[in-house]
């Protein structure tokens, strides 16, 4: 076990730690206040998509125990909580009226951080889409990107005086290649031209926010969290390397292209532009404006190797063994240095900004006994991750901060709540929070920041 005390001489005095959540993962709720269905809870009510025909209608009751999970945050002692606004509460439809009770909660969310110290990144959409909007196409309808403008235009003309970050979207790659080409996330779909429209839509949708976010709030620093593969041949033949290419550019480049570049990358259009939608004058102008931060989720590394039967679509790759068969329990690879190679091939490729680790933990089992939560296996996974990180910073990129996934156990999406993620153990019929072994330790870590009497080493 790496000792939190001397962990923490390796960052800078101004570094951020922080806990992240997501709204469906853990408000439940979700018939109070005006709040309509999103396409997760449609998704969770199909037979075989979700572990157990689990749901969000009560996941942690976060909305009904605001209060006491704000003091659990506030008694871990770090400095920032990101957590995610749950459109289907503030515009119900998608669409039409605004929801005051929805913005209400929010608003109790923010002045209490606020009120315990506590910094506030928010993120405009976590993938629960309101399930009307499905109905008129979703994410593989250009009008939805207007109606995200909206929406974000909504939220940061009543909360955008009080946050001191926000993010447009969670990981577009979820969004568009595991909802709409493999289907295992809501909507569901399995169609390649599917999925290109909505990953165009969807990158429109993050410029338009972009826009709206800075004409109601132009103080607020503006960015983007993606989860960038980190893409690892399986040899370094010249077949797996060049096939290595191709990965990036249709898991990463995708989105870090047209974001950063203001164009998609040349083989991906190649091989699949004839099913993209058109791309309008003005669009990739919208999609590439200057961000002022993004944010990194790494979990596990991807092994891939080349295809040559060249079976299917673009990139023409197969998976690729593990290196050992250490894994979490949700059977990730551990592999802390994935997260070394992402940093440094990403800000190779492409002029990013200063950039937040706002996704990285374990799925770790362990139950409470006696009270305890005896999760090493976490515990040692953010250890190892946060001792690459430091390296990283001691290396001159620019990491200003680093955010557990997740503060508590919550609903693992096609996983329901098998998979336990948390800092805190949840039991979800009594809804009791227990702090883990690794929270304890975090706790300790956390203690140190801010501070300005000690630099990196």
């Amino acid at each position: 076990m790496i000792d939190p005390k001397k962990l923490a001489e390796r960052f800078p005095g101004d570094f951020t730690f922080g806990v992240a959540t997501a709204a469906f993962q853990i408000e439940g709720a979700s018939k109070a206040d005006g709040r309509k269905p999103s396409i997760w809870d449609a998704f969770c009510n199909m037979p075989g998509r979700v572990h157990n025909r689990d749901n969000g209608d009560v996941a942690c009751d976060h909305y009904n125990r605001l209060e006491q999970d704000l003091d659990l945050i506030k008694e871990m002692g770090v400095e920032a909580y990101r957590f995610s606004i749950a459109w289907p509460r503030i515009i119900p439809d998608g669409t039409g009226p605004v929801n005051e009770a929805g913005l209400d909660f929010y608003d109790r969310l923010v002045d209490g951080c606020k009120a315990r110290g506590i910094k506030t990144f928010a993120t405009l959409y976590h993938w629960d889409l309101p399930l009307l909007l499905a109905g008129d196409g979703g994410w593989t309808a250009r009008s939805t990107a207007y109606a995200f403008q909206r929406y974000a235009k909504t939220v940061m003309n009543r909360l955008g005086d009080r946050l001191d970050r926000v993010a447009t979207f969670n990981e577009p790659w979820c969004i568009v290649w595991l909802s709409h080409l493999y289907g295992i996330h809501a909507p569901g779909e399995r169609n390649m031209q599917a999925a290109l429209h909505a990953m165009h839509y969807m990158n429109l949708a993050h410029g338009l926010g972009v826009e709206a976010i800075r004409s109601e709030a132009p103080n607020v620093p503006v960015g983007l969290v993606l989860n960038a593969a980190s893409i690892i041949p399986g040899s370094d033949s010249p077949t797996d390397l060049a096939a290595g290419e191709r990965a990036h550019q249709f898991h990463n480049g995708a989105f870090f292209d047209p974001v950063f570049k203001g164009e998609y990358p040349k083989e991906f259009v190649e091989a699949l532009g004839d099913r993209m939608p058109v791309i309008e004058d003005g669009d990739l102008k919208l999609i590439s404006q200057k961000l002022d931060w993004w944010g990194l989720n790494y979990y596990k590394p991807e092994r891939i190797t080349d295809d040559a039967e060249r079976k299917g679509d673009f990139p023409w790759t197969v998976e690729a063994p593990p290196a050992s068969d250490v894994k979490t329990d949700i059977g990730w690879e551990i592999y802390a240095p994935g997260l070394k190679l992402s940093v440094e091939d990403l800000y190779r490729r492409y002029e990013l900004p200063e950039c937040y680790i706002t996704e990285n933990g374990a799925c770790d089992n362990t139950d409470v006994i006696d009270g305890e939560v005896d999760d090493t296996m976490r515990l040692d996974y953010v250890g190892d991750h946060l001792d690459i990180v430091a390296g990283l910073i001691k290396d001159g990129y620019p990491l200003r901060g680093y955010f557990a996934w997740s503060l508590m156990d919550n609903f693992e999406w096609a996983e329901g709540y098998r998979m336990r993620f948390g800092l805190v153990h949840v039991d979800y019929e009594t809804q009791l929070r227990t702090v883990k072994k690794s929270g304890n330790w975090y706790r300790q870590l956390a203690a140190q920041f801010p501070k300005g009497n000690h630099k990196a080493v």
